[in-house]
């Protein structure tokens, strides 16, 4: 029996659903979402937080604050409660309602940016304000998830070892990307394995993250309206691009089987699926990573009257056989 003092303490690491009967395909997906912050940003955080405290940049009076679409800033929010710092998110009109008052509740302040920056949309505003604090105040300490090189090591010393102790054989890996620091902590942990693996990055339509221009994005979680600067695309094997209706409809394909999973999850899903469709073959051993779960998209992914509104009857209709949908590079 686990028995904790801080809540940082306990993340399910060994966790995997066997996707093959809904999908059609073998496929085992590793749920990064049973912690108390719900997500597997909990462990970019940590790192970055516990780095910052280790370099002595992150001092008691520090102030933390981060842009986050939701996931990474419960997650500070937890450790900053846990830790007994000051924490201000800086988030988008986009970030689900019940995560600001996840955030909140946690004692973090948190600050919504409506207005689209001139560059980069509202991730660019998002960056502005924060930049903005930080002039303002010296004891305002920004761990800027989008280059600090702990938000992948995180990953290549957690998440890669923990996917190969399960499984040896491994084919292929379906990575989501935002940031993409889960992304390049895996691939560079597999580059030097036994075994060649297929790093196979998981990207939302709209998103600018492989050289697309940027577009409308409602899910949170995935998908950037600029390139990462953490993004080293001679790591990554192959990108697919998944359209935000088919993750609606995988989410709700996954939840009439009782899995309730985030927007980020299906996304994941949908493009590991609409592969496998195209190149799987028997005996492939394919894993994809699960970063959240889904009561924090009740009342968008799950509300019906919200997926109508931003796209439609026709994102309710029953998902598409795996393979329509996505567009790969």
């Amino acid at each position: 029996m686990p028995v904790i003092s801080v809540p940082q303490a306990f993340n399910e690491e060994d966790l995997y659903v066997d996707l093959a009967s809904m999908s059609g395909h073998r496929l085992f997906l590793k749920c990064e979402g049973f912690n108390f912050a719900g997500s597997i940003k909990l462990k970019a955080a940590t790192e970055m937080v516990e780095s910052a405290e280790r370099s002595g940049t992150l001092k008691r009076d520090s102030i933390l604050v981060e842009s986050s679409s939701g996931n990474l800033g419960v997650a500070l929010s937890m450790i900053a409660a846990s830790k007994g710092y000051r924490f201000v998110c800086v988030t988008d009109s986009r970030c689900n309602l019940t995560t600001r008052l996840m955030m909140e509740a946690l004692g973090s302040q948190v600050h919504v940016v409506s207005d689209e920056g001139a560059a980069g949309g509202l991730l660019d505003a998002r960056l502005a304000y924060v930049r903005g604090l930080c002039a303002s105040d010296d004891r305002y300490l920004w761990l800027s998830q989008y280059t600090n090189a702990d938000n992948w090591k995180a990953h290549y010393f957690r998440t890669a070892p923990a996917i190969a102790r399960w499984f040896p054989q491994l084919d292929v890996l379906f990575i989501g990307v935002g940031t993409t620091g889960t992304l390049m902590g895996c691939a560079r942990w597999f580059r030097s394995w036994h075994r060649p693996v297929r790093i196979v990055a998981v990207d939302s339509v709209g998103s600018a993250i492989f050289g697309d221009p940027p577009g409308r994005r409602m899910i949170p979680g995935l998908g950037m309206s600029v390139r990462p600067p953490l993004l080293d695309e001679a790591y990554v094997d192959e990108a697919v691009r998944v359209e935000e209706t088919d993750t609606i409809r995988t989410c709700r394909s996954l939840a009439r089987r009782g899995f309730l999973f985030g927007g980020s999850t299906g996304t994941v899903v949908s493009g590991a699926t609409s592969w496998l469709a195209r190149h799987g073959r028997r005996g492939l051993t394919p894993v994809a990573i699960a970063p959240d779960l889904g009561e924090r998209y009740l009342d968008t992914v799950y509300q019906s009257n919200w997926v109508q509104g931003i796209y439609g009857d026709d994102a309710l209709a029953p998902q598409a056989p795996p393979g329509r949908g996505v567009s790969a590079s």
